[in-house]
């Protein structure tokens, strides 16, 4: 299973929740939020890295406005032991067009996105992909990524905001927006670590501190940057995992249903897919009786309008990049 669980105090908790709500801010704005001294606020950090309850620090990037589109395929795995499903993983990951690759327990074992600007370089990956690990695949579903709603982690407090549940990121469904070649080097660097200083990004790209302050308001303004976001092994701090997929009776009823449930804190997105299933939802629960309550509370409030669903649980992420590798 996962790492032995973690004991952390409201005030660790309040920073993981700042940090997540913009990890770019800077440690003396966190300090006035959680009512603690800037150096305090360094020290706790540093001993959540140590303790690898902290990952890294990533920035949630809208690639659909850059004029790419997303297709999704999850995998069954058949004949497969240890070191073939290490290779397969580490085949994806290594692809520079491949953003999530995750593993699940449940109805299905892989899960990889991947940015494309022509379906054709897909179907040359593809093609790629079959004649190698063809025989190791079990079952294969495609579909067209469209849109994820990103929210907040406020199950991390005991009492939250209701309003910082309105505050999630949407990637995809924009138009492409105009963008250039240093636009792009600075989303790379922003990409994979959100707190890069600004001085030295424009170091990296020979430019000016000026240009790129200048420029990374444009593109938050253009909401091509979502936000600043923190990896968390919240497995750590003893929750678990669960993605949803939900068919419906009644499509109509899709909206009300994200309209009640995206109060609820322990959701963390919500995904659209063409050619999958109607509604998917991805929950943090404190366990499996946890979110068998919480589908049991949306099948009585909405009577008749699930049809069935599916679940996946335990994911394992090998790879979360929002930026496309040229």
């Amino acid at each position: 299973m996962h790492n032995i669980m973690v004991k952390i105090d409201l005030k660790d908790r309040k920073i993981l929740y700042e940090l997540d709500y913009d990890s770019r801010q800077s440690l003396s704005q966190i300090g006035k939020k959680v009512s603690l001294h800037k150096n305090v606020v360094i020290y706790r950090i540093k001993r959540l890295v140590e303790k690898e309850i902290i990952m890294d620090f990533y920035t949630v990037i809208d690639s659909f406005k850059l004029g790419y589109n997303s297709v999704r395929f999850y995998l069954d795995y058949r004949h497969i032991n240890p070191e073939i499903r290490k290779e397969i993983v580490d085949y994806f990951v290594k692809n520079r067009h491949t953003w999530w690759v995750g593993s699940f327990e449940g109805s299905y074992d892989l899960a990889v996105l991947m940015w494309v600007k022509e379906l054709h370089d897909f179907h040359v990956f593809w093609e790629e992909t079959l004649k190698r690990y063809r025989h190791y695949f079990q079952n294969m579903e495609f579909s067209n990524y469209a849109q994820l709603r990103l929210y907040r982690s406020s199950f991390l407090l005991d009492g939250y905001n209701k309003l910082d549940r309105e505050a999630f990121e949407i990637v995809g469904g924009g138009k492409k927006v105009e963008t250039d070649d240093l636009d792009f080097q600075i989303l790379t660097l922003l990409a994979s670590n959100a707190r890069i200083p600004t001085i030295e990004i424009a170091k990296k790209l020979n430019s000016t501190v000026d240009t790129i302050n200048n420029r990374i308001r444009k593109l938050r303004k253009l909401d091509v940057i979502q936000g600043y976001r923190v990896s968390i092994d919240y497995y750590k701090l003893g929750y678990r995992f669960f993605k949803v997929n939900i068919d419906l009776n009644d499509y109509m009823e899709r909206g009300r249903i994200i309209n009640y449930i995206k109060s609820d804190p322990h959701l963390i997105m919500i995904d659209k897919s063409i050619g999958y299933y109607d509604l998917e939802l991805d929950f943090w629960t404190e366990g499996i009786d946890q979110f068998h309550q919480i589908m049991d509370d949306l099948t009585i409030q909405f009577p008749g309008v699930i049809k069935s669903y599916i679940y996946v649980h335990d994911a394992k992420v090998h790879k979360m990049l929002y930026m496309p590798e040229e």
